[in-house]
């Protein structure tokens, strides 16, 4: 996964709505399915899926990992923070 890629805030907002949390709205039916994927994923199939899409990697990862990951999100879907 790459660390420095940008969390813009549709991923930010799409990733939120997927966990069900305040600041998310519904993405589209592939990107959907694709952070619940990410989100359930083992470790290495979570690198070989970062390699690919690493901008939605990296917001599930704070979602799930950090612990004020859904703060950071919320933020970033308001344009608060760049991340």
């Amino acid at each position: 996964m790459d660390s420095i890629t940008p969390i813009t805030p549709d991923t930010a907002r799409h990733v939120l709505w997927t966990f069900g949390r305040d600041g998310g709205y519904r993405p589209g039916s592939f990107t959907q399915k694709l952070i619940e994927l990410i989100a359930m994923a083992d470790q290495a199939n979570t690198v070989r899926l970062g390699a690919a899409f690493p901008e939605i990697t990296r917001a599930v990862a704070l979602a799930k990992y950090a612990e004020d990951g859904i703060d950071q999100l919320q933020q970033i879907a308001v344009g608060e923070v760049a991340a």
